[in-house]
């Protein structure tokens, strides 16, 4: 079954290419990755519109595959579908399922059904840096080159640790996953530093302690028809 994923910009391209791709492989899941056509260089989430003709023509390209989404809750305009009525949801998850529901009404409505039952929208709440903090040892050991290790594994455990979930961690523009690393690590560098922190924190930790990036890669997973239950990966 082939997916064509629709992300924010080069850290989660890297991300499906490295990480979800060869695992999802394993069920006889493709998944390949683009944006809404910005130069390779830019990220952040496009104006609705872009986004929705982007959509659109990937749906009925090609009608043998899935289109699935990659992006952040944390950055998404307000002119995104359910984007205002998520953030009066009381839990994180109940914000993405909102905007992820809002989706697939809206492409539904310019396509219909058919065509609908291949979109797969997937929203993250908080950047793509918060799935990092899944192993606050890992990602330390990773961005501790300029600072004492020790020191920087207390300091992301201390974040992680104030948070039920990774997925929790906050969308203040001040204190978004991302700019916590910042702050700890003035020289992180988001898609080479992220994509080693993600590799060798491994899809199972991710998974364990992120449910709704976990229920994402279960419905991929369930596309290969190898069920919903597996495919974990390292």
């Amino acid at each position: 079954m082939r997916v064509i994923a629709l992300v924010e910009g080069q850290s989660e391209e890297r991300f499906i290419r490295e990480l979800l791709a060869p695992s999802l492989g394993k069920f006889g899941v493709g998944i390949v990755a683009t944006t809404c056509g910005r130069p390779r260089t830019q990220g952040g989430v496009p104006a609705w519109a872009k986004a929705e003709r982007e959509l659109v023509r990937l749906l009925k390209q090609d009608t043998g595959r899935y289109v699935t989404t990659m992006f952040d809750y944390y950055g998404l305009p307000g002119d995104w579908p359910g984007r205002r009525a998520a953030g009066r949801q009381p839990s994180y998850a109940d914000r993405a399922h909102t905007v992820e529901q809002a989706l697939q009404d809206r492409i539904s409505a310019s396509l219909g059904g058919d065509h609908t039952r291949r979109l797969v929208p997937n929203i993250q709440m908080h950047e793509f840096e918060a799935l990092l903090f899944s192993d606050p040892e890992i990602l330390a050991k990773v961005l501790s080159r300029d600072v004492d290790s020790r020191w920087l594994t207390q300091e992301v455990a201390r974040i992680a640790g104030a948070f039920g979930t990774p997925e929790e961690i906050d969308d203040d523009p001040v204190t978004a996953p991302s700019k916590r690393i910042l702050q700890l690590v003035p020289g992180y560098e988001k898609v080479a530093d992220g994509s080693i922190a993600a590799s060798r924190i491994g899809l199972r930790m991710m998974r364990r302690k992120c449910r709704h990036f976990d229920a994402w890669l279960r419905r991929l997973v369930a596309l290969g028809g190898a069920g919903g239950g597996g495919g974990e990966g390292k």
